[in-house]
């Protein structure tokens, strides 16, 4: 047997025991051969499909993809060429298939049949299409759930400041008529009266500072970011000040490290650093002194603050319930706010994709981890979708 012999009873060896359907096409485009693997993938026997034009199984709206290839193929344009196209088996369904074909030319160059080697990958496109049409399912839900968010998030927002605007008034009146009272009867009260005047007075300041508070978080979660490149260390410098100024007469060591910038908008920055700073500086209020100190690094897009104080600190089994409104680890005598700060400054967080976390002990001072991502510009952030 001449090697030539010998090589072609290889291939065609080959060919028989692929696992993949493989076919022998003539330069007119009819099957001259075809493996097993390529009767099982169509439905058909071996003498069905031999001697017809390959695209006698293609389906219809095909049919001018595969003349066109077995033209540019035949005229020489691609010895070598893949594409994927559909097909008909034998029971009439759909399949898409990859086509990958090959010319094969005598010893002068001249092109004799084309090789083409067949597989089934209609199973992946069924998938990936079910995949794309749950994605496109799961973008109308999310785009109706977003748009019911915001119709509750505007509701909710005008039933705050409602109900801030309607507690206002009864709060001015009460404050107002026992401002009157404690003048109209300076020296003629005891003590026990004079005391309630006080209280009540305290607790009409109380309620309207956390009217503001709820205002205040209110305007965090609806504000329109406006992203800025922005000194942080500059606004925590300006938060201190703010502090320092409204109680001169307190010893403050207060250290700021230099250069820590990020891409954020200013004011709810400035928001987040007055919320922790101020609660830094109220729970060292029984300490001889304050300390406070702002220090951070970045990486890559990412800003990681810690600012840290020597005050009364807490218990940290209590860690997670500091950012959740309303909740006080401590009394208002030692320093408690409203119960909203945190919150807000966790809310601001959670806008610049970042978070908060603390770790305290008690009596031994506290530290809160911030990490802040840069905000893309709307403009950079519409490109990208």
């Amino acid at each position: 047997m001449t090697n030539a012999a010998t090589e072609d009873a290889r291939f065609r060896l080959a060919m028989a025991s692929a696992g993949i359907g493989m076919g022998i096409v003539s330069l007119e485009g009819r099957w001259i051969e075809v493996n097993p693997a390529l009767c099982r993938l169509f439905g058909y026997q071996a003498g069905e499909l031999i001697g017809q034009p390959v695209h006698g199984i293609s389906h219809p709206e095909d049919l001018a993809l595969t003349r066109k290839l077995l033209e540019r193929m035949r005229a020489g344009g691609a010895d070598v060429m893949e594409v994927e196209k559909r097909y008909l088996h034998a029971n009439g369904t759909v399949m898409d298939v990859m086509v990958n074909s090959a010319v094969m030319r005598d010893a002068n160059g001249q092109a004799e049949y084309f090789i083409s080697q067949l597989r089934d990958v209609t199973a992946q496109r069924h998938a990936e299409r079910a995949l794309q049409e749950l994605n496109a399912s799961l973008e109308k839900h999310v785009e109706a759930r977003t748009r019911e968010l915001e119709v509750a998030n505007r509701r909710l927002e005008s039933f705050v400041h409602g109900v801030s605007h309607d507690l206002r008034a009864p709060l001015r009146t009460i404050d107002g008529f026992a401002t009157q009272l404690a003048r109209s009867t300076e020296g003629q009260l005891d003590v026990a009266a004079t005391e309630h005047l006080q209280r009540i007075r305290a607790a009409s300041t109380r309620m309207a500072t956390l009217i503001d508070g709820l205002l205040e978080l209110a305007r965090v979660n609806r504000v329109e970011m406006r992203p800025t490149q922005v000194d942080v260390s500059l606004l925590a410098e300006w938060a201190l000040a703010e502090l320092q100024d409204a109680d001169p007469r307190r010893r403050a060591d207060v250290q700021v490290q230099s250069g820590l910038e990020m891409r954020g908008d200013e004011r709810l920055l400035k928001m987040l650093l007055s919320q922790l700073l101020a609660n830094a500086w109220k729970f060292s209020a029984t300490r001889d002194q304050v300390q406070i100190r702002v220090q951070g690094e970045r990486k890559d897009d990412t800003l990681r603050l810690s600012i840290r104080d020597q005050g009364i600190g807490f218990d940290k089994v209590y860690s997670a319930k500091l950012f959740e409104p309303f909740q006080r680890l401590h009394g208002s005598d030692e320093g408690a706010g409203n119960g909203i700060g945190l919150t807000i400054a966790q809310q601001v967080a959670m806008r610049h994709g970042g978070n908060i976390r603390a770790e305290a002990e008690l009596n031994g001072g506290a530290c809160f981890h911030v990490e802040l991502v840069d905000l893309q510009d709307q403009n950079n952030q519409q490109l990208e979708a």
